[in-house]
């Protein structure tokens, strides 16, 4: 009679774990193809359209200015720009002011413009006066009735 070779104990133990997995697996697979509730992913509709879209109006004028020394009213060389908003402005952004590159630089903080059809934000920057003692005035957004008025800023 033939004596069959035994398997070294490192193959048997092999084989126990491979036998285990396959065994582990297919349990995993047929609880896992187990029919249960369907699922349905309910999402919330998109939100209505506006009832009324932003709308914007734009007006320029060329400010009169008292002329420094002078004593009588001159047309400013600007021209100031005004635009009529129905939507709110946003808040101001938080700005990290540079270092002044000279004393004679203003800094101008930035502010929200209204620009093809949306709000969008102008950075803050030093700039020089168009002369000595020029004074910047802020362009700025004043609601009026169920709208908001916007000024551009402007030197005088």
């Amino acid at each position: 009679m033939p004596v069959s070779p035994t398997p070294a104990p490192a193959v048997l133990t092999a084989f126990r774990c491979a036998s285990a997995l396959v065994c582990c697996g297919a349990i995993g697979l047929l609880a896992g193809c187990a029919s249960g509730p369907e699922s349905h992913v309910v999402s919330a509709p998109p939100p209505a359209p506006t009832s009324r879209a932003p709308t914007s109006t734009t007006t320029t004028t060329t400010p009169n200015v008292v002329a420094p020394g002078r004593g009588y009213a001159a047309t400013g060389s600007q021209v100031v720009s005004t635009t009529v908003v129905t939507q709110t402005p946003p808040a101001p952004q938080p700005e990290v002011v540079l270092a002044r590159p000279t004393p004679h630089h203003n800094w101008l903080a930035g502010y929200w413009t209204w620009r093809n059809d949306r709000y969008e934000w102008v950075a803050g920057h030093w700039e020089l006066p168009p002369y000595t003692g020029a004074q910047w005035v802020m362009p700025r957004w004043e609601p009026q009735g169920s709208a908001y008025v916007f000024t551009e800023g402007y030197w005088y």
